[in-house]
């Protein structure tokens, strides 16, 4: 769909000459880093199917054990009751010959005596087996017990995401339309502000209508202390003319986003440890870097919130 969609632009570009071969360019890297995009998200998609299918076929080798070891006591079982009901007809002819000599008793004893001694040892292993079985029916059902705690813990971790979105969504709702936007995809929430909501340009200042929108957020974080927060700074390409202190896009980007981390740390209830500050420069746009508007979108602050998955990572490793 992302390829004739991108076709379909490039024709009319071409169509119209009225865009230059850079837009056409510019339109080529987009597509390819939405490809790479959706092949990341493929690739993630597929190591959890990995995941499930491991799991599927360890829950598997356990039922055909089990299956294997039912089978195995049901025909001890049969071997028993045969064996049983030979030792009741043996018994029966040792009264019919006990009138008999001597050496015939003795023979048929000591034959009762091997008889009885394969019965004692059919019920050794027929008890063995069952304690077997057992064992295998026990591991299986903890087995099962940890993948269903595995699923119930992967949803309920969306659905917490879900409603921090939401909870997100409703404490920034005064920035509607003034350059923020809030979303939740591949089980994160990224929350974007464009600069004019934050600096002026060339600045790492944040405003007084900045330093609110990121207090409001941070209310919210401080109820959610099981969340890690990257804040990540953006810019367009247009080179940074050096002023001061700062060098390069890359440097101004670092700086914006530890602005907005020590504004978040102001609310006590947030963790340091779950906070992380990063610079990307110009090199995650968003929108192209060709038109005025695709640079006040890529021109931004990402909070990209993820859910600590220590537990998750528990019950994989118990597996």
């Amino acid at each position: 769909m992302l390829k004739k969609v991108f076709v379909g632009v490039a024709f009319i570009a071409l169509a119209t000459s009225c865009v230059s071969s850079k837009v056409y360019n510019d339109l080529e890297d987009r597509y390819a880093k939405l490809k790479q995009e959706r092949n990341k998200l493929a690739e993630e998609a597929q190591e959890l199917e990995k995941i499930k299918n491991k799991l599927e076929n360890g829950v598997k080798v356990l039922q055909e054990a089990y299956d294997e070891a039912v089978a195995e006591r049901d025909q001890l079982r049969q071997d028993y009751k045969t064996t049983k009901s030979q030792l009741d007809k043996l018994q029966e002819s040792y009264n019919a010959l006990e009138k008999q000599s001597s050496s015939a008793i003795a023979a048929n004893s000591q034959k009762n005596r091997e008889l009885l001694s394969q019965l004692e040892e059919k019920e050794r292993m027929l008890a063995e087996e069952q304690s077997r079985l057992e064992k295998i029916k026990s591991e299986l059902e903890n087995r099962s017990q940890r993948v269903n705690e595995l699923e119930g813990l992967i949803a309920a971790k969306d659905a917490a995401m879900k409603q921090l979105k939401d909870a997100i969504s409703r404490a920034l709702l005064d920035f509607e339309g003034k350059g923020l936007t809030v979303e939740q995809r591949d089980g994160k929430v990224y929350v974007s502000m464009e600069n004019k909501l934050l600096f002026q340009s060339g600045s790492w200042a944040v405003g007084a209508e900045g330093q609110r929108a990121v207090r409001q957020l941070a209310s919210v974080l401080a109820q959610n202390p099981d969340i890690a927060i990257l804040i990540e700074g953006h810019t367009d390409n247009v080179p940074y003319r050096s002023r001061g202190t700062i060098e390069d896009n890359w440097d101004l980007s670092t700086k914006r986003a530890t602005a907005i981390v020590r504004l978040l740390l102001n609310n006590p209830g947030i963790d340091p440890n779950s906070l992380a500050a990063a610079g990307r420069g110009e090199y995650a746009p968003v929108a192209t870097n060709t038109s005025v508007e695709g640079k006040a979108k890529n021109r931004r602050i990402e909070v990209v919130l993820t859910p600590k998955l220590d537990e998750v990572t528990r019950l994989l490793n118990d597996m």
